[in-house]
């Protein structure tokens, strides 16, 4: 598998991280290292753990993402993460509805393009620290109701931070935190 290049939908994201990421930071999905190296490179970040289920990307990262805040870890979402919890979670999912034909794992979110994001959501709960957040992005080809309403029920308070219409859908940057964390 290619390692995912940034897109659009990464320079988005960007944009949040650049703004809010801080302490101990987990990209998840880290692809080509963009985010990771994007959040290593703020004096309010002490670390970031770069984390992707394919041994190619994190071999891209470790080889070509220089930063000493930055390790790499290979884990599918948080399964190779026991007790870490961080203050930062950062995730660009794939996001788009599964065609039947293609197998590129870096694009397709599941039938509906949701079920990753969802799947992160439940999984992030017990990795984020008190007072800690949730950089995410989707498109709304994965169906923002939906994404709404399950963080909802996940127990997390969420703020559009960003939105930006593209040539067939728009792509959004929530900031997420739990109830009762502030």
């Amino acid at each position: 598998m290619a390692v995912y290049e940034p897109g659009e939908d990464s320079e988005l994201l960007k944009q949040a991280v650049e703004q809010y990421a801080f302490g101990e930071v987990l990209d998840m999905g880290s692809g080509s290292g963009f985010l990771a190296l994007a959040a290593a490179t703020k004096k309010e970040v002490t670390n970031v753990l770069a984390v992707d289920i394919d041994d190619e990307s994190l071999e891209h990262v470790r080889n070509k993402v220089k930063n000493k805040k930055i390790k790499v870890l290979r884990s599918n979402l948080f399964s190779n993460l026991k007790n870490e919890s961080f203050d930062t979670i950062i995730f660009n999912p794939p996001y788009l509805p599964k065609e039947e034909k293609d197998e590129h794992q870096a694009l397709y979110g599941g039938a509906e393009g949701y079920e990753l994001t969802l799947q992160f959501l439940e999984q992030a709960k017990k990795h984020l620290k008190p007072q800690g957040i949730i950089l995410l992005l989707f498109s709304s080809l994965t169906n923002k109701e939906r994404i709404d309403q399950e963080a909802k029920k996940l127990g997390y308070h969420f703020e559009q931070l960003l939105m930006e219409a593209h040539f067939f859908e728009r792509l959004y940057v929530y900031k997420l935190w739990r109830l009762g964390d502030g």
